[in-house]
Parts: structure tokens; sequence; C-alpha cells
């Protein structure tokens, strides 16, 4: 059975997202530390997982891009779960629109490889209260927005977590890996 990791980058004060979707604040610490990452988490991945909001944005760059994170980003098999999305053109997806809690299960049940939420706060605030999430995996930027799109949604009952790393990054920024408690 496959383990769903949740990765994110977020603002110290817990946005992934600027006002308007703005994520620019990105570039300020990707390098060569999260492109390493990424590419170990691409060959570990067994397939992507995105809300609609992260899937279009995927969507509208790798298909052109190129280079070692572009190849698995578009070879991946990729989950997307919208209730609006009734196609796709990026190859490789399947859509979701119900069910999420079970269909997620049952994606994890018949993988034999990890799969990867990227992004998609709002996917993962559906997942979070069925414990759905064996990991998070969170990259701090030392950026405040003061507004946006948070992480984390309102949730009714708190889940603890335990610390399994944590690594500062040339670049500023921390990387933080929890599992449930």
């Amino acid at each position: 059975m496959a383990k769903l990791i949740m990765w994110n980058l977020t603002t110290l004060d817990g946005y992934v997202e600027g006002p308007g979707r703005d994520i620019s604040w990105h570039e300020d610490v990707w390098g060569e530390e999260l492109e390493q990452l990424s590419l170990e988490q691409g060959h570990a991945a067994g397939a992507l997982m995105f809300g609609r909001v992260t899937y279009e944005l995927m969507a509208g760059h790798w298909p052109t891009a190129s280079g070692e994170v572009a190849d698995f980003m578009n070879a991946l098999p990729k989950y997307v779960f919208s209730r609006t999305l009734k196609a796709s053109d990026w190859n490789n997806t399947q859509l979701f629109d119900r069910d999420v809690p079970e269909t997620v299960a049952k994606l994890k049940r018949e993988s034999a490889k990890d799969i990867y939420l990227f992004g998609s706060a709002e996917l993962a605030s559906h997942l979070i209260p069925h414990k759905l999430i064996d990991e998070f995996r969170i990259c701090v930027a030392p950026v405040l927005l003061g507004a946006g799109t948070p992480l984390f949604k309102r949730a009714d009952e708190q889940q603890k977590l335990k610390l399994l790393e944590a690594k500062g990054l040339k670049v500023g920024a921390v990387l933080l890996r929890y599992a449930p408690a």
C-alpha cells in the first residue's frame, strides 16, 4: 500500500499563494536543493495528485517544459479531483469528481509506489479529517505575505503530528517532514 505524501511550499505566515493566486515568491526559495529534492521525490513517486486549481496551474506549465523534472511530471500518472473539470489534455491524467476519501483510499491501496499530493490545499482539507495523508512535507519560505490562500483550512478536530525531519536550506527556507502521531 502506498503512502500519500503532501508536498507544499508555504510562507512563514502559512500561505501557499498570495492574493490573486500569486506564487512568484516560489522563485525566492527555488534552487539547487529544492530541484534535487524534486528529482528524488519524482523518482520515488508512483503518481501525482491534485485539486483542480493546482492541476490547471501545473497543466499550464509542465507539458511544454523540458528537463528532468518536466520528464517525470509529464510521465507520471496524475489523479485530479474536481467537481467542474470534465476533460484533460495533459497525458496520464484521470479525473475524479466524487467520493474523494473513498477514491483516495482505493488509489493508495492499489499503488505500489507513494502518491504525492502537490499544492492543493483545498483537496488536502478534505483528506486530513479522514487521516488519509501519511506524511506532510512542507518547505517554509522566509517570506511574509500577509494575505492569500492558507495551507491549512479550519478543522473541527486537532491532529497531532510527529517530526520526522527538519532541515535548513541555503536559501533560508526550512524543510519540515511530519507524520501523524
